[in-house]
C-alpha cells in the first residue's frame, strides 16, 4: 500500500478460482444488490442496468478486457490506515460492495474504524464511522449514490477507507463484484 501511497497495510487479490467461501458470498451477495443498484441507476436516470447474476456481470466485464477478479484480503498492523479512496478498477463499475470485518475489535485491535465520506456537491463532505464487530459486514456504495434534492435524485460521490489501527491487527475481506482489467 505504502508504495502506492494508499496507506500503510498488505493487500492481496484472490485469483481464479477464488476460495470457495468467497466465492459463494459474491455470488449469494450480487443478486439482492443488482436489485438494488439499478433502482440507484433509474433514480439517477442513467441508462445503466445490471444483470440479475454475477455471472452476467462478469461476462461484461471480460467483453470489456476486465478479467481479474478482484475480491480481496487486507491486513493492517499498529499505525495502518487506507486512505480515502473508491474500487473502480475500469469502465465497468459496479455501484455496490461490501466489506467484512475479519479481526475482533478490542481484542486484537485498537482503532482501525471503517470510514465513508460523502462529497455533496457544493457543500461539505459527511463524515461516517461504521463500527463492525468480527464477521460483521458492511454493504456500501462504490463510486457514488443517489442522494434525493429539491428536484429529485443527484449523485453524491463516495469514498471509503480505514482509520489508523492504534494497535493490534486488523484483518479485512473485501468484496468487490466487477472485476478489473
Amino acid at each position: 500500500m505504502a508504495r502506492y501511497r494508499f496507506g500503510v497495510g498488505e493487500y492481496k487479490y484472490f485469483a481464479d478460482p477464488l476460495p470457495a467461501l468467497v466465492g459463494e458470498l459474491r455470488e449469494h451477495a450480487y443478486e439482492p444488490l443488482a436489485a438494488i443498484a439499478n433502482r440507484w441507476e433509474a433514480a439517477l436516470k442513467t441508462r445503466v442496468r445490471h444483470p440479475a447474476d454475477l455471472a452476467g456481470l462478469l461476462a461484461i466485464c471480460a467483453r470489456r478486457g476486465q478479467r481479474k477478479p478482484t475480491p480481496l484480503l487486507l491486513r493492517y498492523l499498529a499505525a495502518g490506515y487506507n486512505c480515502l479512496h473508491q474500487d473502480l478498477y475500469g469502465d465497468v463499475v459496479f455501484p455496490i460492495q461490501l466489506t467484512v470485518l475479519l479481526s475482533e475489535p478490542g481484542k486484537d485491535f485498537e482503532g482501525g474504524e471503517f470510514l465513508l465520506v460523502e462529497q455533496r456537491p457544493r457543500a461539505q463532505s459527511l463524515g461516517s464511522v461504521v463500527h463492525l464487530g468480527l464477521g460483521e459486514a458492511v454493504i456500501f456504495a462504490t463510486r457514488h449514490r443517489p442522494v434525493a434534492g429539491a428536484r429529485g435524485h443527484y449523485r453524491a460521490n463516495m469514498r471509503h477507507g480505514v482509520s489508523r489501527v492504534l494497535s493490534g491487527e486488523r484483518y479485512t475481506l473485501g468484496i468487490i463484484f466487477h472485476n478489473a482489467a
